[in-house]
């Protein structure tokens, strides 16, 4: 199977947290530009949407994974599966994220909190691990877009738990200079996203960017 992927020059896109906002973007673009993407998210029926956007915009049909991205058995059964399938990845985004609701430092719940490092930083971590050798077999480049919110008021569970990741993914950059792969933190202008909306209720939405023009913006800056 892995002979054939590489004869046939098939373009592997694995998109974590594909079902809504930046990351279905991400996904229906990547699929526009030729590559067969593995889309993964909790909820079947966005994804199937997602897979009718791709093979309407003339796209191959998605692989569709319903998964959740903190259960490492279902991760790890993902990543073997694709190794076993296409022997890699040419790209990975990431965009799963949980955004608990903004409240004041001493308020915030204990479970939130839980929650918002589990899915923006364990889950991360563990998917670096058993992604890693997928991009390195086919010179890759995962994308994790940033948002930096920590120290701003009323974000600090969502603040402090992305600049955990950012942490941490900045460390994989520094680490992988050498050997791969390439690990790109983009930050993208405000987009009408669900999150955004609990962020910023009554914000005029139309003064913000499109999550199709970050995305294009995004795989042009890493010529892809």
């Amino acid at each position: 199977m892995d002979q054939e992927v590489e004869k046939s020059g098939e373009k592997i896109a694995l998109v974590t947290g594909a079902s809504r906002g930046l990351g279905a973007a991400m996904a229906e673009a990547l699929g526009a530009r030729g590559y067969h993407v593995i889309a993964v998210a909790r909820t079947t029926g966005a994804l199937e949407e997602l897979d009718d956007r791709i093979r309407a915009a003339g796209g191959a049909p998605a692989t569709l994974a319903p998964m959740d991205v903190i259960e490492a058995p279902a991760m790890m059964q993902l990543a073997s599966a694709i190794a076993g399938r296409w022997g890699g990845i040419d790209v990975w985004v990431h965009t799963a994220i949980h955004a608990a609701p903004l409240t004041p430092a001493g308020h915030v719940d204990g479970k939130d909190w839980a929650k918002s490092l589990n899915v923006n930083a364990t889950a991360t971590q563990n998917l670096i691990g058993l992604l890693e050798p997928l991009l390195r077999a086919r010179n890759g480049v995962a994308i994790i877009p940033d948002d930096p919110r920590g120290g701003q008021k009323f974000f600090g569970a969502y603040g402090a738990s992305k600049a955990a990741q950012m942490a941490l993914v900045d460390s994989w950059r520094a680490e992988s200079d050498r050997l791969g792969p390439r690990v790109l933190t983009p930050r993208p202008a405000p987009m009408p996203t669900a999150i955004r909306g609990r962020f910023f209720p009554g914000e005029d939405r139309a003064a913000l960017s499109s999550c199709a023009g970050e995305a294009e913006e995004i795989l042009n800056a890493a010529g892809l």
